[in-house]
């Protein structure tokens, strides 16, 4: 509560820079968390040290706390006068979804959208492990960013988990940087670059003008294909490269079945698509785009690819569920989980063609324990029944298909942008609060990859280990 409060102050001088009166919201809100914030910290402060239970829970509440509080300056404003539609596009903002119940972002004063797009900033890397990067903590902390960070396996880069959260964040910002600078030398207004830039960053689809990314310029439009693809990598590599272990970043089988998946997408794609636009390039150009957005759950748009091939549709339909690497910013299964399934898979094929065989997983080189196995096939098993139960419930509205069954796929997957009614040129706010609220809930589970969310349901969880 206490940093989200700090985090406030920048839409506040934000606000003071364009002379909005909706700055003194932000004042009002940051109060009430320092208040509160500092009220829980008197009186249950004590042992910091966190073990399964206590970092899943710490997590999962972290981040529900945060959404109630961050929408306020929607909801108090009168910009978004629904509280439930206020919660919504926080939460799509913290968990860098990018879906949004507004049908023109320009109506928004500038200090209000800019709070929108910094929460793609804020939440791409949780809020609590930026509090490990800030304050000492001990060893046990490492709960709260396996709870925390996208992946079936979350390791430390460097010996102590401070350090490592460190590490991560100064990557972020400086891979953040370089994308801002970028966009404002290719012809894009400061403020867009800015809040685009934290889109990007945080794979999330919030855009400040009318028609998204088609509002900027050819090679704009191109920086932020080729960002949102760098936005996918997995986090380690970059600490890979800045140790100077480049071979060991280049040979990572993630990242090569990540760029090849989106290669072969690209060309699919683009010779599907080749006869609706009138060049080679505007074909290949928004081929390589929609990949890129789809692909890392970011969910920009410089077209309507809606209007796109049956076929070209599936692929992004796949692309959605696929997602990027683990330890990115992007939401989905991940290319990883992809690779140990279909590996899994295959070894249990072999095992059963000859039982007496014994069969090793390997992924990255290494031998994968059975524990980390089973944890990503279950992962798996769960993610079809919570899509499946999604759908029913969002079935009840009795929507066409299409807008259906890729709604929940893009809410659950963090993705801004489904198809049908909720494509590029769609928003939810044809959906009514029960199934907001049925979204809200994907978003977060999705975005603190499911099990932190189910462990809050668990009687387990809330008993005291004696």
């Amino acid at each position: 509560m206490i940093i989200e409060a700090a985090l406030m102050l920048l839409p506040f001088l934000v606000s003071i820079l364009y002379s909005e009166v909706v700055g003194k919201y932000f004042l009002i809100v940051a109060l009430l968390l320092l208040i509160f914030g500092f009220i829980l910290y008197k009186v249950f402060a004590g042992d910091s040290s966190f073990y399964s239970a206590e970092g899943f829970v710490t997590v999962s509440l972290g981040w529900i706390v945060l959404s109630l509080f961050g929408a306020l300056p929607f909801y108090l404003s009168g910009e978004i006068p629904s509280y439930v539609d206020a919660i919504f596009e926080t939460v799509s903002g913290f968990t860098t979804t990018g879906a949004t119940i507004l049908s023109d972002v320009t109506k928004l004063s500038k200090s209000i959208n800019f709070w929108r797009c910094f929460t793609h900033f804020v939440g791409v890397m949780g809020v609590l492990v930026l509090m490990l990067a800030i304050i000492p903590t001990k060893s046990e902390n490492m709960q709260i960013m396996k709870a925390e960070s996208p992946g079936p396996q979350v390791g430390k880069l460097v010996p102590k988990v401070a350090d490592t959260a460190r590490t991560l964040y100064l990557i972020y910002i400086f891979l953040t940087s370089i994308a801002i600078i970028s966009y404002k030398l290719s012809g894009m207004p400061l403020y867009d670059s800015i809040c685009i830039g934290f889109g990007t960053a945080g794979t999330g689809g919030f855009v400040v003008t009318a028609n998204g990314c088609a509002d900027y310029n050819y090679v704009s439009q191109t920086l932020i294909a080729i960002f949102m693809l760098v936005f996918g990598v997995n986090f380690n590599l970059y600490y890979l490269v800045l140790i100077k272990k480049f071979r060991d970043a280049l040979s990572s089988e993630e990242f090569k079945v990540y760029i090849g998946i989106v290669l072969f997408s690209v060309a699919i794609i683009f010779f599907n698509v080749l006869n609706q636009y009138d060049s080679y390039n505007d074909a290949l150009h928004n081929s390589l785009f929609h990949v890129s957005s789809i692909m890392t759950t970011t969910g920009f748009a410089i077209g309507d690819y809606t209007r796109w091939p049956v076929l070209s549709q599936i692929i992004l339909l796949t692309l959605m569920i696929c997602g990027a690497c683990a330890g990115s910013t992007a939401g989905g299964i991940k290319v990883s989980r992809v690779i140990i399934g279909i590996k899994s898979t295959i070894n249990e094929l072999y095992v059963q063609l000859h039982p007496s065989s014994v069969k090793v997983l390997r992924f990255e080189g290494k031998a994968m324990a059975n524990e980390t196995v089973s944890t990503v096939l279950a992962y798996i098993i769960i993610y079809i029944f919570i899509c499946i139960t999604g759908i029913f419930l969002i079935s009840l509205e009795n929507f066409d298909f299409a807008t259906t069954i890729s709604s929940v796929l893009e809410t659950f997957n963090n993705i801004g942008l489904g198809l049908s009614k909720i494509g590029p040129k769609g928003n939810f706010s044809i959906f009514n609060k029960f199934s907001k609220s049925v979204f809200i809930i994907l978003m977060l589970t999705g975005r603190l990859e499911i099990f932190p969310i189910i462990m809050l349901f668990s009687k387990k969880t809330w008993k005291r280990s004696r």
